[in-house]
């Protein structure tokens, strides 16, 4: 409950989970029939950059900030800074949306989201943001546990963004739980999980779970500052993917060492690991 996103907004571990979501949106809209989007962990949707929590860190200065100033992105990225750009429209950063306000931005009329907050704060914030918005149900849940109620959905594509605060010390267990639940409600959904990268210990025994759990096709995109040798610093982060739409991996492996070079480019790397096997060509 003490975490606030305010502070890390923007950073690098936002520009590669919202670059990815951005991604998998757009391979939903391919379709022309609904999809439906669960935010677990949904945080009050968008972030002022020049709010005092924002500026003590400045955290996006070298994250957002150095991708959009820098020359040549993938043509992958084009929709995530785009949008991100209609958050600033005379050219200063100043604004940066969340995951919430980066789906609605990117929904169509058909589409629709459920944003799932804890902070009684932030929920508020949340309802009052997409008050009147019909394809948005905002919900003051305990988002490991929201998946019982809002899953399956109507809709039969869409997708699952977990990515919880890492407060305490048993959230990868929590969120491999979690993920386990909601996969038996929703064998089809596509689900994105991010994790903090400080020691490798922790992270390999959750992939390694994943892996073990088998089913459909899972790989882990995973961005690092550094490498991952001091446990009690943020080396990195990564996403899990499960179910990645057709020719994620390789637009993945076009992004991500592009992104690595730009916000770190000293000792930045990307790797994608294959957990589970790909899908045959073509589907």
């Amino acid at each position: 409950m003490n975490y606030r996103h305010a502070y890390h907004a923007g950073n690098f571990a936002d520009v590669m989970k919202h670059a990815i979501l951005a991604m998998v949106v757009a391979s939903l809209k391919r379709k022309d029939t609904p999809f439906f989007a669960l935010d677990t962990h949904a945080g009050i949707g968008a972030y002022d950059l020049e709010a005092p929590q924002a500026d003590k860190t400045g955290e996006y200065l070298s994250g957002i900030a150095r991708v959009l100033d820098a020359a040549d992105p993938p043509a992958e990225l084009e929709t995530y800074l785009a949008l991100v750009r209609t958050w600033n429209s005379e050219g200063v950063l100043r604004r940066y949306p969340g995951s919430p306000e980066l789906m609605r931005g990117l929904m169509r009329p058909q589409d629709r989201m459920a944003l799932v907050e804890l902070h009684p704060e932030d929920v508020e914030t949340l309802r009052a943001r997409f008050h009147g918005d019909r394809r948005v149900g905002v919900h003051h849940l305990d988002g490991y546990t929201a998946a019982k109620g809002l899953l399956p959905p109507p809709e039969r594509r869409g997708l699952v963004l977990m990515d919880p605060p890492f407060e305490v010390k048993n959230e990868f267990e929590r969120l491999l739980a979690a993920l386990r639940r909601a996969r038996k409600l929703w064998p089809t959904g596509i689900y994105l999980a991010w994790y903090p990268i400080k020691g490798r210990e922790p992270v390999d025994q959750f992939l390694q779970a994943i892996a073990d759990d088998g089913g459909p096709e899972a790989l882990a995109a995973e961005l690092l500052l550094r490498p991952a040798k001091d446990p009690f610093k943020l080396n990195g982060n990564g996403l899990l993917v499960i179910n990645p739409p057709w020719q994620l991996r390789e637009s993945l492996d076009r992004v991500l060492p592009w992104l690595a070079a730009v916000m770190a480019p000293d000792s930045g790397s990307a790797a994608i690991r294959q957990l589970i096997g790909e899908k045959p060509a073509g589907t």
